[in-house]
């Protein structure tokens, strides 16, 4: 898969249900920190919309997961999104963690650094490159409906980063 190419799409013509894509299919959230490590996992809470008159995205991601050490420490982050048959890698990059395997390896995901230097997979169908604008916790004073404490045994409040869409990527 050395001649990996992406084109680039405007978002607004993506016919990509993003409900489902985030919702049912999963995605996987990646980013690497200034000597090139990353790592990624899998997410399956997320939106994608207008905000300030910029395409973004929004994720959400546990103060514990290895991956949000990588989020913190950049601006930049890539959304990936898959075919049914990684379904299982997805799955894998969502029960382990980065701190302990080499999801790479374990899972046959091909790292592919995108021009920016951020990190994507080869085998993504639609990459969503994104650039950091905003990040915050998720308050436990401010959930209106009590039932959503539930998502939050362990008062483990969710990071939300809201990222302005730079590049929207299609496999070709």
């Amino acid at each position: 898969m050395s001649d990996i190419i992406f084109q680039s799409q405007d978002p607004y013509t993506l016919s990509d249900n993003l409900f489902q894509r985030i919702g049912r299919d999963w995605m996987l959230i990646t980013a690497a920190d200034e000597t090139g490590k990353w790592n990624t996992m899998t997410a399956s809470w997320g939106m994608t919309g207008i905000l300030w008159n910029k395409t973004v995205a929004v994720c959400f991601v546990r103060p514990q997961r290895y991956t949000d050490e990588f989020i913190r420490k950049t601006d930049r982050l890539t959304l990936s999104f898959f075919d049914e048959e990684m379904h299982a890698a997805l799955a894998f990059c969502g029960k382990n963690s980065g701190r302990d395997v080499d999801k790479a390896a374990e899972t046959g995901l091909i790292p592919h650094t995108l021009p920016s230097g951020s990190i994507t997979f080869a085998q993504a169908h639609l990459v969503l490159e994104c650039r950091k604008l905003y990040a915050d916790v998720l308050k436990k004073d401010s959930l209106l409906e009590t039932a959503l404490l539930s998502h939050y045994p362990i008062d483990d409040f969710h990071h939300v980063y809201i990222c302005e869409i730079e590049n929207c990527l299609i496999r070709a």
